[in-house]
């Protein structure tokens, strides 16, 4: 068995670009991703599963799904207001999930 090739994937040249944007993108949007990932994990470590699933639902199903399609189809942006969408999720799960921790209500969760 030889060494993995970018041919595994897709041999349509047309797609790197995307590809290249795609990850250019929603790289920065990684940053936020962890620094949220982690705040999220810490309300399910205290017990709160709650509050991380209420975040999850609403940055992913009122979010980053319809933003990817109206930066997509309704801006115009094609795939790369999907991937900003993306990002943009990710940035914002970060906020909102810093917001709720720092309010410490679910301190008071019993478990």
């Amino acid at each position: 068995m030889g060494a993995l090739s970018w041919e595994f994937f897709t041999t349509d040249p047309t797609v790197v670009p995307f590809a290249i944007d795609c990850l250019r993108i929603v790289a920065l949007g990684f940053l936020f991703f962890a620094f949220g990932m982690v705040v999220v994990q810490a309300f399910n470590g205290a017990g709160d599963t709650t509050t991380p699933m209420l975040i999850n639902v609403v940055c992913f199903w009122f979010i980053k799904l319809p933003g990817a399609y109206l930066l997509a189809e309704v801006v115009g942006m094609g795939p790369r207001g999907g991937f900003i969408a993306i990002a943009g999720a990710y940035s914002l799960q970060s906020v909102i999930a810093a917001f709720l921790f720092r309010r410490g209500t679910w301190k008071t969760r019993k478990v």
